[in-house]
């Protein structure tokens, strides 16, 4: 089975394909980690919450995110956001491993068994991301990794 190549490509057959169903899942993972939430307007909670943050205040030493507005601004963002750590695994709630998680069930339906980890890396100032599944189709294990260089 093959499936659709991302970024899309136009050809002269149509779309582009992918015959690498571990590659396709790699595309699909590498978009939704790059894609904010609430900028696609056909789907307001496609993408992950964390690229969102870009402009609130990372402490390195603890690892986590203040909230930069002040307590009168409407927008709060989900419940609890700011009390997420950033290094951990999807085993734990409160992280944002958990939250990518999550967003992944939702929207990578290839894939089953799913579990995250992000880990911060304060000399690098990068978080590196690691998701493990299996692939429903063909019941192969599943790892990709990536990393999110960290804004200052």
């Amino acid at each position: 089975m093959n499936s659709i190549a991302l970024p899309l490509n136009i050809i002269s057959k149509g779309l582009q394909r992918v015959d690498n169903l571990s590659q396709a899942i790699d595309q699909s993972l590498s978009l939704l980690l790059s894609t904010p939430c609430f900028s696609s307007v056909a789907d307001p909670s496609y993408g992950f919450i964390f690229n969102n943050m870009r402009f609130e205040i990372f402490n390195e030493n603890e690892g986590v995110i203040y909230n930069s507005s002040d307590s009168t601004t409407l927008f709060e963002g989900p419940k609890g956001l700011y009390n997420k750590k950033v290094t951990g695994s999807s085993k734990n709630l409160n992280t944002f491993a958990s939250e990518l998680k999550e967003t992944i069930v939702n929207y990578e339906k290839r894939l089953d068994n799913i579990s995250v980890s992000m880990t911060y890396i304060r000399e690098e100032q990068k978080i590196y991301v690691n998701v493990k599944g299996v692939i429903i189709e063909t019941k192969e294990d599943y790892q990709y990794r990536t990393t999110i260089n960290v804004w200052k």
